[in-house]
């Protein structure tokens, strides 16, 4: 990671790392393995399958009731929809580190 103190650690950061550890790799390679990656995870998370990553986590699809809400000035009475959210539960190795 960079020498300055960051709370996030970013895709770019995920592709520095790895060109160090595989100096082989382009950029490219790297940037192409990455996106598959992460966007198999999104597909699958958003087909209701749960996705699970050793030490890691576990990333799932967490369904939100549908509600109603009041308008406090006019008093209207509107709906929400069921809404659906990413849910992350990270792995208990992850949480002792």
């Amino acid at each position: 990671m960079n020498k300055l103190k960051k709370d996030t650690f970013t895709r770019s950061d995920i592709e520095k790392s790895l060109r160090e550890k595989f100096p082989k790799l382009t950029k490219f390679q790297i940037r192409a393995a990455i996106e598959i990656i992460v966007e198999s995870m999104i597909e699958a998370v958003a087909l209701d399958d749960k996705v699970e990553v050793r030490g890691f986590g576990t990333l799932s699809k967490k369904l939100i009731r549908p509600r109603k809400f009041v308008n406090p000035k006019t008093k209207n009475v509107s709906y929400v929809g069921e809404t659906a959210t990413m849910h992350f539960k990270p792995s208990k190795s992850l949480l002792e580190k």
